[in-house]
């Protein structure tokens, strides 16, 4: 994925829609690899973009784990770069945000009670340490590749797993769950399993719009619609709104021309928007931007204009709390 795509992303510019919104950002990336470089001043370029960014949420994506020690330690690595993006932030000398005011990151649950000892090891090297991601996208296609934490078939309900994610809850952290819409079921009987545990389901549960499911979008919709809604019943459950433009929800939009307005994006996806936030109501969504693996189909501007332009009749706590108080109160920011 190329997201250095900054002449593309200029071809179109709009006004910032009300730049007085408070706004926490939550879940982003931060990495330096294969010559792709997103770290504090590229976060920056795009956060100074004119929305009201407050704070944010780094999101584990495999940065900067330790080379040496035991393996089951390399993702503490990863803790200590981004506290310490963090704590750059928090001096004030690179603008008023704070930047990875909350830190989520990888520990292998599949160590089942042996890994208390790796998330005791995050908590140890940042207070900004929030919860655990374990991605466990996976799909039989070929054409459809499985998440980067290169998960089994079931993960979710593996008990080896389930052991290690027992672990979370009496330590306060909360589990962001990203992978593909049929195993949404899946986190249901997860949900089921651990109601003391706050789970955050990423991007909307994964709906798929390539290799089996291309030009299937309606059928998709459907099956989204039906397992959000049973799973919107689990009470320990909060949703991200966002991260619904990559290549695998089959849009397209890096492969147009031109890039897309924030009214275009609303057209393309405001159908899930609206029916997740009818489902769990505000004070359980919170709007992401998913940078930087969104930027490749849309600009920071406007990704946010977007979200504004659909909830622009809804009331002003409403919005509070999709665009900030949501994120404030599950990252205890």
């Amino acid at each position: 994925m190329s997201y250095q795509n900054q002449d593309w992303l200029d071809q179109h510019v709009e006004p910032v829609e009300d730049p007085e919104i408070k706004i926490i950002d939550p879940h982003h990336h931060l990495w330096d690899r294969s010559g792709h470089r997103y770290l504090l001043d590229e976060y920056h370029r795009d956060l100074d973009s004119g929305h009201h960014i407050v704070s944010s949420v780094f999101v584990e994506c495999a940065s900067m784990y330790r080379q040496s020690g035991p393996p089951e330690m390399a993702p503490v690595g990863e803790t200590e770069f981004v506290n310490g993006i963090a704590a750059m932030s928090a001096s004030g000398g690179y603008g008023e945000q704070r930047i990875a005011a909350g830190i989520v990151g990888f520990a292998d649950l599949t160590l089942g009670k042996d890994v208390g000892a790796v998330l005791d090891a995050h908590l140890s090297v940042s207070s900004r340490f929030r919860g655990i991601r374990h991605a466990a996208g996976w799909h039989a296609s070929p054409l459809i590749r499985n998440s980067h934490s290169n998960p089994p078939e079931g993960l979710l309900g593996d008990p080896h797993f389930r052991n290690g994610f027992a672990e979370l809850a009496s330590r306060q952290l909360s589990f962001d769950a990203w992978f593909y819409h049929p195993q949404i079921p899946e986190l249901i009987d997860l949900a089921d399993a651990f109601p003391d545990t706050t789970i955050i389901l990423d991007h909307f549960g994964g709906p798929l719009g390539i290799g089996p499911y291309q030009g299937r979008s309606s059928e998709v919709f459907k099956a989204w619609q039906s397992d959000l809604s049973t799973l919107s019943l689990r009470p320990n459950v909060v949703i991200k709104l966002g991260g619904l433009v990559m290549p695998i929800n089959g849009f397209e939009l890096h492969k147009r021309r031109r890039p897309p307005t924030s009214d275009e994006l609303k057209a393309l996806t405001g159908d899930y928007y609206r029916f997740a936030i009818e489902r769990f109501g505000p004070d359980r969504c919170m709007f992401e931007s998913n940078f930087p693996v969104d930027r490749q189909s849309c600009s920071y501007r406007v990704l946010w204009n977007s979200f504004k332009k659909l909830v622009s009749d809804a009331s002003a706590s409403e919005k509070a709390a999709l665009f900030h108080d949501t994120a404030a109160r599950v990252y205890r920011l």
